[in-house]
């Protein structure tokens, strides 16, 4: 639990009292035009709640007491019922959140293969534990689930972008570069990683022109699909076959 905020069973958000303090008349203007635009590319407007916390998060760094409040207003929802779902996601942080958030995945395979000793390594190189942000505020350190990445584990992510193969020694260098203000290039994807304000923008919908750029799978990811071209396999169903895989000879399906 953060000093930041209490979470109740209920779900819903309470926050410091100096998160809900009003935004600034030129801020809020913007943030009503974003909303404004996203709102309208869904028929019920309730369903553009997700993608406006991350419009909120863009702003703000964090799910705030005033952008919860907002949202509710937006969407005509109470404020409880946006609480409830900002207190459900991950994504959404209920505290201020670091420029980057750095997450170790320590799920089965990552953890094996170091997973584990990369975040003890980083975590006391950093002096921060699980969710926990570095006072320069740079960095949020997390243990986090699998990252869909398991033949380049141990995997780190920083704000969603990959790192792949890591050590302890190559994050703790990692988490250094971003502390002293180098741009940082992932393993695979754009070529810089970008804050967790700008990433919050392009997850409420927002485009920053680098959703193309780089691979999105290395050659260990694609391995299986180069033999399978190398060798004629198909998936079952395909060019004529049944749908169990096994060849038949007439139109009748009999082999």
């Amino acid at each position: 639990m953060s000093g930041n905020d209490t979470s109740h069973a209920s779900g819903h958000l309470h926050l410091r009292p100096e998160s809900k303090e009003p935004y600034a008349p030129d801020v809020l203007e913007g943030l009503r035009a974003d909303a404004a635009e996203v709102i309208a590319r869904y028929p019920q407007k309730r369903s553009a709640l997700l993608p406006l916390l991350h419009l909120v998060q863009s702003v703000d760094g964090y799910v705030t007491g005033r952008g919860v409040s907002l949202c509710a207003e937006l969407l005509d929802l109470t404020e409880a019922e946006v609480s409830g779902v900002a207190t459900f996601y991950t994504q959404y942080k209920r505290h201020p959140n670091g420029e980057y958030t750095v997450g170790v995945c320590t799920n089965t395979l990552c953890a094996i293969m170091g997973g584990d000793q990369i975040f003890d390594t980083v975590s006391q190189h950093l002096g921060v534990g699980h969710d926990e942000t570095t006072p320069d505020g740079k960095i949020t350190l997390e243990r986090i689930e699998c990252n869909a990445a398991c033949d380049y584990a141990p995997v780190v992510m920083t704000n969603w972008e990959f790192f792949d193969n890591q050590t302890p020694e190559s994050t703790v260098a990692l988490v250094d570069d971003l502390r002293a203000g180098k741009e940082v290039a992932p393993t695979r994807g754009p070529d810089r990683v970008c804050t967790f304000k700008q990433v919050s923008r392009v997850l409420a919908g927002f485009s920053d022109g680098l959703a193309d750029q780089g691979p999105g799978a290395g050659p260990a990811s694609l391995l299986g699909l180069r033999i399978a071209k190398e060798r004629g396999w198909t998936a079952p169903g395909a060019d004529g076959d049944s749908s169990d895989g096994a060849a038949t000879d007439g139109k009748d399906g009999s082999k």
